[in-house]
């Protein structure tokens, strides 16, 4: 955790105080030709401006459909550091499969409940009842790389979803630009840091992001004073904010990546009588109580990654993958570094959105990501009104 004095005035960060950044800490058939397997047809052409919340592109990938062999499985990691693994990616890449034209039985979609043995066991599984593809989403780079050794013995394919497994085998990664998130977490908060758990390769992407904004403001002023190695464990978050409050009370903003772990912050600050508009706290992942903080004055604003995007990207490689069909440069849009192999990964790289009170009616409220029923709710009528939202 980054803890730090500023000399000048920014937003509502008082002059000469200080302000502490807590985080938290998305041999197989990997390409072939770009002809098609079995068929002289040209393949179909998908590319990352083609994906919509309607999901219409996936239907152009139909006819990989008919081409591939095996099943895809997609392993997702846990239900904990994030609901959206339940509320929107596992039903997402089901429509997203769907649309492209697999049946039920060529896809299944599992969480791994935050079991790195039974993220193995289900890769194991998946691979023996015929999965040629599989999309995992790793709890840590330890599991996700044995994943990925067992899956290349075996002739299966690997595509990294949202987080990279560094010092894997894999074919492709989606994600979204996480350096770009980082970016834009900093750009909205002026704060020191305190970096995400380093088995995570995207907190060191943020990081990478909001460092480089935050720079310029450390080296005009701001202290410095800790930075411990965080966590994306909300009570792990707060105990480690509680601990910099207490040493340092005149800290007064955080930089937060990730609404879940800013939640307990601000209801603990809440508590220390601290009003609306006076402490800055960022956040990544657009949750219904991350949007509700930022209506209340609470927190500067969310990272909002439409993950429906993501599983389409990630549906879409799939589909290539399980016909033995390049992807098209226009969908594989960038590459990303694996620092512990030194190799370059294919990559899809999405962009996010910095939301706030000003965008969010037209964001995260136009795609449906969270109900402005919900939002909207009792005591938070009058701020959704304010921002234009209908509840």
């Amino acid at each position: 955790m980054h803890s730090v004095t500023k000399t000048a005035a920014t937003a509502a960060i008082a002059a000469s105080a200080a302000l502490v950044v807590a985080a938290c800490g998305s041999s197989s058939p990997s390409g072939g030709s770009s002809g098609s397997s079995g068929s002289n047809a040209p393949a179909p052409q998908i590319s990352v401006s083609d994906l919509n919340n309607s999901f219409s592109a996936m239907t152009t990938l139909k006819p990989l459909a008919a081409r591939g062999k095996g099943n895809v499985a997609v392993i997702l990691p846990d239900t904990v550091t994030s609901t959206r693994y339940v509320e929107f990616d596992a039903p997402y890449l089901k429509q997203a499969f769907q649309k492209a034209g697999l049946k039920s039985s060529e896809f299944t979609v599992q969480n791994a409940l935050g079991s790195d043995s039974t993220q193995f066991s289900d890769a194991q599984t998946a691979i023996t009842k015929g999965a040629s593809v599989l999309v995992v989403d790793p709890l840590d780079s330890g599991v996700g790389a044995h994943i990925e050794k067992y899956a290349k013995a075996h002739g299966a394919s690997v595509i990294d979803y949202d987080r990279l497994t560094l010092g894997g085998t894999r074919s492709y990664y989606v994600s979204f630009n996480n350096v770009l998130v980082g970016t834009k977490i900093g750009q909205g908060m002026v704060s020191c840091m305190m970096k995400g758990a380093p088995t995570d390769n995207n907190a060191t992407l943020f990081a990478q992001g909001y460092n480089a904004v935050l720079a310029p403001h450390f080296s005009s002023g701001w202290k410095d004073v800790s930075n411990p190695a965080g966590t994306w464990d909300p009570p792990t978050a707060l105990s480690e904010f509680q601990q910099q409050f207490t040493a340092h009370p005149n800290i007064n903003a955080a930089l937060i990546p990730n609404d879940e772990n800013a939640a307990p912050i601000i209801h603990y600050l809440q508590g220390k009588g601290v009003h609306a508009k006076t402490f800055p706290i960022t956040g990544q992942d657009a949750t219904l109580t991350g949007l509700q903080n930022i209506l209340t004055g609470f927190q500067c604003g969310t990272a909002y990654k439409p993950i429906y995007l993501e599983a389409q990207a990630a549906a879409a490689l799939a589909m290539y993958v399980r016909a033995g069909v390049k992807p098209p440069a226009s969908l594989v849009n960038g590459s990303t570094k694996d620092t512990q192999s030194n190799t370059s990964v294919p990559s899809v790289l999405l962009t996010p959105t910095w939301v706030t009170t000003a965008n969010m009616n037209s964001t995260v409220i136009a795609d449906k990501f969270v109900p402005a029923s919900q939002l909207c709710a009792k005591k938070y009528a009058s701020a959704c009104k304010a921002a234009g939202i209908s509840g």
